[in-house]
């Protein structure tokens, strides 16, 4: 099955026999169950390829990688969970570019394609923009979770855009019903579940390039459309009426507790948005599709912007040039490569080309299709700015801004948390 993949220059640079395998390293931040997939992906390629590869994972990947690259000890091809942090390395010569025609590959068999090729390119070290990047194995977060037995007792139907969504929280609210559960606590984390809520608002209010200029702060915090989409996050966790416990329970509650509320009786809330990892605090026991289920956050029939995502990944990207490392990136671009890991668990993808029924979990072919769906890709924003920011003062900031504090007045704190940084 995985052979079939290979053709022209490819099939005679893998299957040249050991006369031409290397050795392969591959260094990431999969540990444990990840760990096995992913290497149960890369036994694969070195059955197809004749290449010995090796795969290392760590919890300090993000400190580690950059430690053996300033050594001169990085590893053949490394796996980043932020763009950010490949970026940086590409500007000081770290990376090398990918070969020539991935960037129309991506564009032409990736779903939402130029999203792709726009988050694995980075300035070099001559400051000439360059793909070093290829994303492989994708999460999303633009998804609202719902238990279908509630909706169906209340007679509500699924919402396909923000205007039928709002909708659906007054009507409720009218019915004497609570429509969300938000919560923001996490920790020394705390905050972070308001930002994603801000992302999602500024994709489905703004356009794509307007995204961009926030993360990378062309336009500042206290830009007017950045302050709107805070608000925008505000119409839902700041009405009493909308909130369970009440626009006060926001900031204190748990997010691991927020979504237990779906599953009392009566329900406490009927709608809670957050990635496609919270079924992992759901009640024992509760098995997603029938019990609990989940839907796209919309987005705005009237703004036109398209099925924008929000969601993370990994991007593989070479820190140590052999032939080994671009033919893995090529693998990388076969359905194969995908639907491997698909059968196994905790993998979308935005290959266009991939058979769906290879997935083992219908929960993640459902959630592969609103990925596929995407008409435009961004990463977390709090992932990409810098740390003071978006691990730091914009999680904060929305903590105050649950707890009463005016949008504008903590837009101009995070701002200058992040004029400080520079």
């Amino acid at each position: 099955m995985i052979r079939h993949y290979l053709a022209g220059a490819a099939a005679l640079a893998l299957c040249a026999g050991t006369a031409s395998a290397e050795q392969l390293t591959v260094f990431g931040p999969w540990l444990g169950p990840d760990q096995e997939n992913v290497e149960t992906v890369l036994r694969a390629f070195a059955e197809a390829s004749g290449h010995d590869v090796r795969y290392v994972g760590s919890d300090s990947f993000e400190q580690q990688i950059v430690i053996d690259a300033e050594a001169g000890s990085a590893p053949n091809v490394a796996v980043f969970p932020q763009p950010g942090l490949a970026a940086g390395l590409a500007a000081r010569g770290f990376l090398t570019p990918l070969k020539d025609g991935t960037a129309d590959w991506v564009r032409e068999n990736y779903a939402a394609g130029q999203s792709w090729v726009d988050l694995g390119t980075y300035a070099d070290q001559s400051g000439n923009d360059q793909l070093f990047g290829f994303f492989y194995k994708v999460d999303v977060k633009s998804l609202v979770w719902y238990v279908p037995e509630n909706f169906e007792d209340a007679g509500y139907e699924v919402p396909t855009t923000m205007e039928e969504l709002k909708a659906l929280t007054d009507q409720i609210v009218a019915d004497g019903g609570t429509p969300w559960c938000i919560g923001l606590g996490s920790g020394g984390a705390t905050g972070w579940p308001a930002t994603d809520w801000v992302e999602d608002m500024m994709l489905r209010t703004q356009p794509p390039e307007v995204y961009d200029q926030w993360v990378s702060n062309e336009i500042p915090f206290t830009d007017e459309r950045v302050v709107a989409a805070i608000e925008e996050f505000g119409a839902f966790a700041r009405n009493e009426d909308y909130v369970a416990g009440g626009s006060g329970a926001v900031a204190t509650t748990d997010f691991r507790d927020s979504p237990k509320g779906l599953f009392s009786s009566p329900p406490q809330c009927y709608m809670h948005r957050q990635a496609s990892f919270i079924p992992a605090f759901f009640p024992e026991g509760t098995e997603v599709g029938v019990d609990a289920d989940f839907f796209y956050f919309p987005a705005y029939e009237g703004q036109d912007l398209g099925q924008p995502v929000l969601g993370a990944g990994t991007l593989w990207a070479i820190t140590n040039e052999n032939q080994a490392a671009h033919d893995l990136i090529a693998f990388l671009q076969t359905p194969e490569a995908h639907e491997i890991w698909m059968g196994l668990k905790g993998f979308l993808t935005p290959h266009k080309g991939v058979d769906a029924s290879k997935f083992g979990d219908p929960t993640l072919a459902k959630m592969n299709e609103i990925l596929l769906g995407a008409t435009t890709f961004r990463f977390d924003a709090s992932d990409l700015m810098p740390g003071a920011v978006g691990q730091g003062s914009f999680w904060t900031g929305m903590v105050d801004y649950a707890g009463g504090k005016a949008a504008a007045d903590v837009a101009a704190d995070i701002q200058a948390s992040w004029d400080a940084a520079k």
